[in-house]
């Protein structure tokens, strides 16, 4: 969950349009980091780069490539730039299993057997979602290191099921960016802190810090994050690549760590809308253990490619959030270019001030977070097996192991939230009546301005990862509406400052995947905003 605003400031209202820096972060780094030369032509050097699932299926049928092959590709990709080279530290740990899973899903290739669009392909996740097998799954914390989930979360279910191969989990901000109101997002303590592979000093954002950084990077095809406000779309926004958090009820919760049983999702992260749009339909499905996904019956679809449009554009009305055309120089640049582009493939532009009606709602948000993340955590850990059963057991771990568990920033969150009280507290409810209002608003400007998405600027630049302050505000965040109704979102990359990337996002009403999809294909393909990154050291090095 991306919280910087919320959390620091205690109020949505507190989103400041600030002048970011780009000068270099100055940050503390370690001998070996130094003394390594820097690797600027790695981006370019790997075999897979910048491949989409299209032509690794092309190039099994061929017989070009195997699952194996691939499979065995991505590991040493992993092993060179992820923990030497530049070391992103994305990859939190490994699948042992995978080469397993690739040899089954190769010997059904022979059979004729091709199960999806998925078959073969390598993916990444998160670890906050539950495996049924050797790995764990701790939300990046020690307080669940050793814990082994018994089942697959119903998402790891459908993947398997479409023949992916599952090859590791990712790092990510300890308990998805819930624990401190000056963490550093990208941070854990079991993982340490994931770097933005673009600029190695910067940070990738959270909470899917490492989901977002191992795509970008190349070290998988697509991967999985999970999104409470933001924690899927800017960090893909930072990293530079397609990040999609869909309706809520869309995806099954079941099996994943919770923040908020009325904002959590997961969500595809990929290098291309197509990508993000094939793992999106893979995922999907009613879910008994998450009522919720009841709602998508007759919603959802098992192939979201299908509303994949390069002149999805065309007659199209998108209101753009007005806030975003001031600010830094060089976001407000990219919007206008990307604004441009919009008209030019046919698109009404409509001005609209959004956050204006929504930003008033952030302390409910927060006040919703903190009872349902209580409620929730108690609920998950009470059947895990792990050594901690309870929220009051993870802030007792962390006391007792401070040096180790908090040597950073401490967990005042996580101590605000144990002093809630349950969901039929009068605070809640009148909290959680207030956020769902901004479906009405979302809904009624949608409506009344005729609109088919709402577009703006996803988050500005990425900040210096800073391990003592925390993340400072780069202004221009643009996932809370979105996240408080519950809607889909999508964020394509926009371009890049100084080799930092910017995000655009759309988003629309409940169930509109297809709708969003369209138009976000569309600037896709009319822009080809995305780059390749560079591993610099820093803005300046």
């Amino acid at each position: 969950m991306k919280r910087r605003n919320f959390i620091r400031n205690t109020s949505l209202a507190g989103l400041a349009i600030t002048s970011i820096g780009v000068a270099s972060c100055n940050n503390p780094v370690s001998k070996k980091e130094t003394d390594e030369k820097q690797p600027e032509t790695v981006a370019g050097a790997f075999i897979l780069n910048e491949i989409t699932i299209d032509e690794l299926q092309q190039k099994m049928q061929n017989g070009e490539y195997t699952s194996r092959s691939i499979t065995q590709l991505y590991l040493n990709r992993i092993d060179a730039i992820d923990k030497k080279g530049p070391a992103i530290n994305a990859i939190i740990e490994l699948n042992p299993d995978a080469l397993t899973i690739a040899d089954k899903m190769d010997n059904e290739r022979k059979a004729g057997k091709v199960r999806s669009p998925l078959h073969g392909i390598p993916v990444l996740i998160k670890d906050n979602i539950d495996t049924g097998d050797s790995m764990m799954t701790t939300a990046g914390s020690l307080a669940l290191e050793g814990h082994k989930a018994t089942n697959d979360a119903f998402i790891i279910k459908q993947l398997r099921e479409s023949g992916a191969v599952l090859i590791g989990k990712t790092n990510l901000s300890e308990w998805a960016n819930f624990r401190s109101t000056r963490s550093c997002s990208g941070w854990s303590s079991r993982g340490g802190q994931t770097k933005n592979p673009n600029v190695l000093d910067r940070n990738p954002c959270g909470s899917s810090s490492g989901s977002a950084a191992a795509v970008a990077a190349n070290l998988c095809t697509v991967a999985i994050g999970t999104e409470t406000d933001g924690s899927v779309i800017a960090p893909s926004s930072f990293c530079g690549i397609v990040g999609i958090k869909p309706t809520v009820g869309l995806l099954s919760r079941s099996g994943i760590i919770p923040i908020s049983k009325t904002q959590d999702t997961a969500g595809p992260m990929a290098r291309t809308v197509k990508d993000a749009a094939i793992l999106l339909g893979a995922l999907t499905g009613m879910d008994n253990a998450d009522a919720v996904t009841n709602e998508s019956a007759g919603k959802s679809q098992k192939d979201y490619t299908l509303f994949l449009d390069a002149n999805g554009l065309k007659g199209k009305r998108i209101g753009i959030e007005k806030s975003f055309l001031k600010g830094h120089e060089g976001v407000v640049g990219l919007y206008k270019q990307a604004i441009e582009i919009l008209k030019a493939q046919g698109a009404a532009i409509i001005e609209i001030e959004l956050l204006k009606v929504t930003a008033k709602l952030g302390n409910d948000e927060l006040t919703v977070l903190k009872y349902e993340f209580k409620d929730g955590l108690n609920r998950y850990l009470s059947t895990a097996n792990a050594k901690v059963k309870s929220l009051a057991d993870v802030i007792a771990f962390n006391k007792q192991n401070e040096a180790k568990a908090m040597p950073w920033f401490k967990q005042e969150i996580l101590e605000s939230c144990q002093e809630k009280g349950g969901l039929d507290s009068k605070e809640y409810t009148n909290a959680i009546n207030k956020t769902l209002g901004s479906r009405k608003l979302i809904d009624d400007m949608l409506k009344q301005n005729q609109l088919d998405a709402i577009c703006g600027t996803s988050i500005g630049f990425p900040p210096c990862i800073d391990l003592v302050n925390g993340d400072y505000d780069t202004g221009f965040y643009f996932c809370p509406p979105a996240a408080m109704a519950g809607y889909p979102h999508i964020t394509v990359p926009m371009g890049t400052i100084h080799d930092l990337p910017v995000g655009l996002s759309f988003f629309g009403t409940a169930y509109d995947e297809a709708g969003i999809l369209k138009v976000a294909y569309a600037y896709e393909q009319a822009s080809k905003k995305r780059t390749v990154p560079k591993f610099k050291k820093s803005l300046t090095g």
